[in-house]
């Protein structure tokens, strides 16, 4: 649906790429290899997204590393669409808040590093019933239309795991503590 608000196939991407994930960073080489795009045209965006204030970009040698203005007034709107738009929105609302004694969701794969996928990857921290999960994912699939995986950790689990995964920093999407 986004694709027929936003005909720009590059615009899309970068709106992935830099608005569901606020801390991800990349420079222009990068982004033509991960999105397959000239870089003419990735540029031509990013300059457009740079002069909106959407986009901040920092100098680092002979690159420019560009992020997400994660101060801009639509930041957290834009960020909000694209949750819809993928139906993480929908996965929270109809399947962790139903799970009972869950303390942490967090988004991992593709979307976390800002990359649209076929398949939502969470990881999900608590003591839940995991038929009941199942069912509830079945169902949401059928609502966003993507595949769902998920792992289910226990907080000491999770913490032996974070140790052993480096450089793929989860993207937190829903905590009892806020």
């Amino acid at each position: 649906m986004i694709e027929t608000l936003i005909s720009s196939k590059t615009r899309v991407k970068l709106l992935f790429k830099f608005f569901l994930n606020k801390g991800a960073t990349a420079y222009l080489r990068s982004l033509e290899s991960e999105m397959g795009e000239s870089t003419n045209a990735i540029r031509l965006e990013l300059n457009k997204f740079e002069k909106a204030g959407l986009i901040n970009s920092i100098p680092n040698g002979n690159k420019k590393i560009f992020s997400a203005n994660t101060s801009h007034p639509l930041f957290r709107e834009i960020h909000n669409i694209l949750l819809k738009h993928i139906g993480i929105d929908q996965i929270i609302n109809d399947v962790i808040e139903r799970l009972g004694n869950v303390d942490h969701v967090y988004l991992t794969g593709a979307f976390a590093t800002g990359v649209d996928s076929p398949i939502v990857d969470l990881i999900i921290l608590g003591d839940i019933d995991r038929e009941y999960l199942s069912t509830l994912v079945s169902k949401a699939e059928v609502v966003i239309k993507r595949k769902i995986r998920y792992v289910i950790f226990s907080n000491s689990e999770y913490g032996q795991y974070a140790l052993t995964v480096k450089g793929q920093e989860p993207l937190l999407l829903w905590s009892s503590k806020i």
